[in-house]
């Protein structure tokens, strides 16, 4: 029998779908989670904390494959050396990690470009933990999950006004694609980097707001914001995009036909 797979963050919006696809795949699954909770459907539950490094040894105890999707808003590299460190002492299982297109073309000069774009940095630094843990390792960078551009909108929309960068695009992309590419890497060899991945169209900050509006049948004033600082003006070149890997299929307006009422 092949040893379990441990995925982090495998109840978030993106480990879930991987969860689900691996346990399709007839493979074992361990999620490590900080909330208990019994098996289910062939999935172990592991109680533990990344940050603190508490009950990671035992996660993954016995794994040759670790599916790193665990994050916060902070991005949290340290918890990824967590990881590593007790992945480093249990062997060397292949480490596989979800990343975000343009970590490595964002730059990050000022206070102003950290507090707007610190999560890319930080999975950046994440990156390089990764590439330097010793490990075998595969890195797939993604752009924007339709769900995340979704809660932004949300968010927004509780004021009669809506800002939104003036110039900025994004490439929003269905999670359980990105997950299928992911189990693909996972039941694969170790690679690497590989291609990004993009959802099918790039649509302007407005754009996607807009069309939130239209499906919520909502009504509220969208009003472009200039935003400065050297990875701003990244982003308004298309630092965050992958058009050449456009590989996506669902498209945001099909994504918010099914989820907004």
């Amino acid at each position: 029998m092949a040893p379990p797979i441990l995925v982090t963050g495998g109840t978030g919006t993106l480990g879930r779908h991987v969860v689900a696809r691996l346990s399709d795949a007839g493979r074992d699954v361990r999620v490590l989670t900080r909330r208990g909770r019994p098996a289910e459907g062939g999935v172990e539950f592991v109680t533990g904390d990344l940050a603190s490094g508490q009950g990671v040894e035992r996660a993954v105890a016995g794994v040759e494959t670790i599916v790193h999707c665990a994050s916060s808003y902070r991005g949290d590299p340290g918890a990824a050396r967590n990881l590593v460190r007790a992945a480093s002492r249990a062997g060397r299982p292949h480490l596989v990690y979800i990343s975000i297109v343009g970590v490595d073309r964002i730059p990050i000069s000022s206070p102003i470009d950290r507090t707007m774009f610190g999560y890319y940095e930080a999975k950046r630094v994440t990156e390089r933990v990764v590439t330097d843990s010793g490990l075998p390792w595969t890195t797939l960078r993604s752009t924007q999950f339709h769900d995340l551009i979704l809660k932004v909108a949300q968010a927004l929309a509780r004021s009669p006004v809506m800002p939104v960068p003036a110039g900025f695009r994004f490439q929003p992309i269905e999670a359980d694609e990105v997950a299928a590419r992911l189990v693909e890497l996972t039941l694969g060899t170790p690679a690497g980097l590989m291609p990004d991945v993009g959802g099918p169209r790039a649509y302007a900050a407005a754009d996607l707001v807009r069309g939130y509006l239209r499906a919520a049948h909502r009504r509220r004033a969208v009003v472009p914001v200039p935003v400065p600082g050297k990875a701003a003006r990244a982003v308004r070149g298309g630092a965050n995009l992958a058009p050449e890997q456009a590989v996506g299929r669902r498209t945001w307006e099909e994504f918010l036909s099914d989820r907004v009422r």
